[in-house]
C-alpha cells in the first residue's frame, strides 16, 4: 500500500498518545511515582497492554511516557496498515526515502524553550531502570550525527548514562555512529550530536532501519509518514533534528576522552559490564512548552520490537534477492528480537533451506540461530515453529553449526572464558565471537502418501463462532434442555 493511499495515525507523538488514550490503551498513573526503579516496575507490569503516563514523577514538572510501541499490532496501526503489511510498508519506505524539509526555528516546537545553563538531573526526569544499573539512563534518545567527511546524517538509539550535570557516557556499537566518531577522533575533533527524546512513533521506528552508511534515517521517517519530515538546525551545531520532537539535547562526543559507564540491563535481559566509554559534553537543551519525556524499559516489548521490526524488513528483502521463494521472516521475542530468526519459504528443491540459512547469517552479525520452515507454518507463532522442528528436523541431517563467527557483543555467552586474569572484559577485538546454528525444519519436496500432510479439518478456517455459539442460553443439566438466561 503506497503512502498516499494509507493514512498514518502517528505523524505526531501527542496525536498517537491521544489515539491510545481514546482506545483504552493508555494508563494514567498516580502522581509522584519515584524515578528510581518504581516507574520502570510499573511500566513493565503494563508492558504490551497499555502505555504508561506518569504525571509529576518524583515531583518533576515534566511527565514521563513509556510503552507506546509495545505491540506489533500497534506499530502497524500507527503506519495505517494491517499487521500483514507491516514489513512490506517499512521496506518500501526504506527503499524510497523522502528528503526532509528544513523549517526555521520559529516553526520548530522542539526549540520553544532553550537552556544554556545545564543540569540534566534537574531539567529532565531521567529514570533509573534496573536493579544494578549504574544510575539514571536515557534509553529512548535518538542520537543524530553528521558524517565528518560527507555531512550526511545517521540516526540511532544508544544507551546513555547521565553521570554529571552536563556530561553523559554513551555506548556505541561498531556501526555508523561509531564510524563517524572514529573519523572525527582521528582528526582530534569532537563529533557534534543531538539526542532527541520524544519523537513520533514512525520516526523512532525509522531510526532502527538497517541501511548502508550515509543514508539518513530521517528520510525513511518521511516516507513512512507520507510527507517530508520537518527538521530544524540545532542551535549550537549543524545537526538537523525533527522539528516536532519533545526534547533535544545538543552536544559533542569528545575526542580521546573515556569515562566509566555501566553496568546496565540490556536487551538480552542481562547486564553489560562496566567499561570506559566515550563521553558527550552537553552544550544546550531545548524542548517544547510543557514537554513529555519518553523512556524505554530495557528488554521489554517496546525495546525489542523497535529493534526487531526494521531488522525483519531488511532481512526479508536481503533473502528474497537470492531466494524469491522466501515468504516471511520473524525475529522471535524469545530470541530477544535479535538472535533467533524464523524463515518461512516454499521449498522447491532439496538443499535450498540450508542456502537460506547461510544467507541469513551473512545478512546481520547479530543472528545466532536460524530456523527455516515450510509455507504451511506461521513464523509468528513459536508453537508452530517448534512443531515443525519436532516433526521435520533431524540433527544429524538438518543441523548446521558454524564456529568462531562474529556475533553480538551484548550476548553474555560469547564472553565465557575470555575474561582477563582479574575479571577484566575481553579485549575489543575478541568480544562477540559466537557459534551460529541453523535448523532445516522443512519437509521433503517429494514424499509418499500422507506422511507429511498436515492434519486439518475441512471448513475449520471458515467457521464463524459468532454465528455458531448461542448467547444468553444455559443448559438445564437435569433435562439437558436449553433455557434462556
Amino acid at each position: 500500500m503506497e503512502a498516499a493511499k494509507r493514512q498514518a495515525v502517528a505523524g505526531d507523538l501527542r496525536q498517537w498518545l491521544e489515539h491510545l488514550s481514546n482506545t483504552g490503551r493508555l494508563a494514567v498513573l498516580r502522581e509522584n511515582v519515584p524515578l528510581k526503579h518504581r516507574l520502570a516496575a510499573i511500566a513493565k507490569r503494563l508492558d504490551g497492554k497499555q502505555a504508561a503516563f506518569f504525571p509529576l514523577p518524583d515531583g518533576h514538572a515534566i511527565p514521563v511516557i513509556s510503552g507506546f510501541m509495545a505491540s506489533r499490532g500497534w506499530i502497524a496501526e500507527a503506519m495505517g496498515v494491517p499487521s500483514s503489511e507491516l514489513l512490506g510498508t517499512f521496506r518500501r519506505a526504506a527503499e524510497n526515502p523522502l528528503p526532509w524539509r528544513e523549517v526555521p526555528q520559529a516553526q520548530a516546537t522542539c526549540q520553544q524553550v532553550v537552556h544554556r545553563e545545564i543540569d540534566l538531573h534537574a531539567l529532565l526526569p531521567i529514570p533509573t531502570h534496573s536493579e544494578h544499573d549504574n544510575g539514571p539512563y536515557i534509553t529512548a534518545g535518538m542520537v543524530i550525527a553528521r558524517n565528518p567527511v560527507t555531512g550526511i546524517q545517521n540516526v540511532s538509539i544508544n544507551r546513555i548514562q547521565v553521570h554529571a550535570k552536563d556530561r553523559m557516557a554513551i555506548l556505541m556499537l561498531p556501526r555508523h555512529l561509531h564510524a563517524f566518531y572514529q573519523e572525527a577522533e582521528g582528526r582530534n575533533q569532537a563529533l557534534d550530536v543531538a539526542v532527541v527524546i520524544g519523537a513520533d512513533p514512525l520516526t523512532l521506528l525509522a531510526s532502527q532501519a538497517i541501511t548502508p552508511i550515509d543514508h539518513d534515517e530521517l528520510e525513511i521517517a518521511g516516507a513512512l509518514q507520507g510527507a517530508p519530515l520537518p527538521v530544524v538546525k540545532c542551535l549550537t551545531n549543524d545537526v538537523r533534528v525533527p522539528a516536532n520532537a519533545e526534547i533535544v539535547i545538543e552536544g559533542k562526543i569528545l575526542p580521546k576522552v573515556r569515562e566509566l559507564e555501566g553496568p546496565f540491563g540490556e536487551f538480552p535481559k542481562y547486564y553489560s559490564e562496566q567499561e570506559n566509554r566515550e563521553v558527550i559534553a552537553v552544550d544546550a537543551v531545548t524542548h517544547r512548552n510543557s514537554p513529555v519525556y519518553h523512556t524505554i524499559i530495557p528488554a521489554e516489548m517496546e525495546h525489542l520490537l523497535l529493534g526487531s521490526i526494521p531488522r525483519e524488513a531488511t532481512l526479508l528483502a536481503h533473502l528474497q534477492r537470492s531466494h524469491p521463494n522466501v515468504l516471511d521472516v520473524h525475529l522471535s521475542i524469545g530470541g530477544v528480537g535479535r538472535y533467533h530468526l524464523f524463515v518461512k519459504m516454499k521449498k522447491r528443491r532439496e538443499g535450498e533451506a540450508k542456502n537460506v540459512i547461510l544467507a541469513a547469517f551473512g545478512a546481520h552479525y547479530d543472528i545466532k540461530q536460524v530456523t527455516v520452515v515450510d509455507d504451511d507454518v506461521d513464523v509468528h507463532d513459536p508453537q508452530q515453529v517448534e512443531w515443525a522442528v519436532a516433526t521435520r528436523f533431524q540433527a544429524d541431517r538438518d543441523l548446521i553449526v558454524i564456529s568462531g563467527a562474529l556475533g553480538s557483543v551484548l550476548d553474555p555467552s560469547t564472553t565465557v572464558g575470555t575474561e582477563g586474569p582479574n575479571g577484566e572484559p575481553a579485549p575489543t577485538h575478541m568480544q562477540g565471537v559466537s557459534a551460529k546454528m541453523g535448523l532445516d525444519a522443512t519437509k521433503p519436496v517429494v514424499y509418499h502418501g500422507h506422511v507429511f500432510t498436515k492434519v486439518r479439518i475441512p471448513g475449520e478456517n471458515e467457521v464463524d463462532l459468532n454465528e455458531e455459539v448461542l448467547s444468553g442460553v444455559a443448559v438445564n443439566w437435569n433435562t439437558l434442555s436449553l433455557v434462556r438466561k
